[in-house]
This record gives C-alpha cells, sequence and structure tokens, in this order.
C-alpha cells in the first residue's frame, strides 16, 4: 500500500480575510476623496481603520487556516494601491512637504518588487516579504499617519518635525527593502545558472 498526499484545498474565494482585504480597497478610496477635499481628521480616521482591517485579514487568516493564493496575492497588492494612491493625492498639498522624487522612489520601489516577487514565484521561488519589508511598510504606514496629523494640526512644529523624521526614515527604509529583494532576486537567479 502506498502512500499519497492529497493536495491542500484552497478556502472559498469569499471567505473573511479576502472580504476585508476588498473593505480596505473601498476604505483606500474613501481615503483618496477625503485628501482631496482636505479632510484631515476623517483621513487618519480611514487609515488607521485601513491600517487595522491589514493587519484583521493576516490574523483571522492565519488563525482560521484560510490562507489563500488570491490573499497572498490581493493583500499586497491592496496595501501598495492605499499606500501609494495616498501619497501621490499628497503631492498636491505643498504642506505635506512631499517632493515628486520622494513619491516616484515610493511608487516605483512597490512596482519593481511586485514584479520582481511575481517572476520569482513563477519560477518556483519562494519570494514573500521579510523583515526590512515589514519595517518599510510600518515607517510608510507611520510616515502617512504623521503627514495627516500634521496637516490636521497646521504649525506645530512638534508634528512637523515628527513627519520629516518619519518621511526620510521611510525613504531609507524603502530603498533600502527595494535593494534588498534586487540582491535576493540575484542571488538566487545566479545560483540557477
Amino acid at each position: 500500500m502506498t502512500a499519497t498526499a492529497t493536495p491542500r484545498k484552497e478556502p472559498p474565494v469569499f471567505n473573511l480575510p479576502n472580504q476585508l482585504t476588498a473593505g480596505r480597497l473601498v476604505l483606500g478610496i474613501i481615503l483618496f476623496v477625503l485628501i482631496e477635499h482636505d479632510q484631515w481628521l476623517w483621513s487618519i480616521v480611514v487609515f488607521a481603520l485601513a491600517a487595522f482591517t491589514d493587519w484583521l485579514d493576516g490574523y483571522i487568516a492565519r488563525l482560521q487556516g484560510l490562507t489563500s493564493t488570491l490573499g497572498r496575492n490581493l493583500d499586497p497588492l491592496v496595501d501598495k494601491v492605499v499606500i501609494c494612491g495616498a501619497f501621490i493625492f499628497l503631492l498636491k498639498h505643498p504642506e505635506a512637504n512631499l517632493s515628486p522624487w520622494m513619491v516616484v522612489v515610493i511608487v516605483a520601489r512597490e512596482l519593481l518588487i511586485t514584479g520582481l516577487r511575481s517572476f520569482m514565484e513563477n519560477l518556483g521561488a519562494t519570494f514573500g516579504a521579510d523583515w526590512l519589508g515589514k519595517i518599510k511598510m510600518t515607517l510608510q504606514c507611520a510616515a502617512l499617519f504623521a503627514i495627516f496629523l500634521a496637516l490636521y494640526e497646521k504649525n506645530q512644529d512638534v508634528f512637523m518635525w515628527g513627519r520629516d523624521i518619519l518621511v526620510w526614515g521611510m525613504l531609507i527604509a524603502t530603498s533600502l527593502s527595494g535593494l534588498q529583494y534586487l540582491w535576493r532576486a540575484f542571488a538566487l537567479l545566479r545560483k540557477d545558472v
């Protein structure tokens, strides 16, 4: 008698974690409208809710064994849409103290690494987020919170200093994380040659 492995069954597509991820996309669209209309307090509230659902969907997926291919791909994609979109919409507000090159660094890193991750996983390599990627995401969220708070509490030096420190820290982490992913991909590809 031979033992055969049963293929892992994917959870239903419309499970709670995936619904939370879809809800985060809707919250992102609401956030963009709020930024467009200078509604900073509501931007803080909606972004906090979006960040909470990002944590919650992953927690529930792991807790209930509802991790799926769709969720593994959709979750980081929605994160990138919300984060990149917020920074893009903030560009029209000079008080946010963002330069276009800063937003280009953020968006370029996210697009490049998303494409690279897809390419590497199609080759069979595991290419998920690592500790520097998680720090990058945390600093991106913290920088957005700081920007929204500085815009809400205008002319408060402490909020402007905090905003600037977090934006520069986030840019450094974003750049280093992108370089680390490129190095990992290069190392994996060289090993296969």
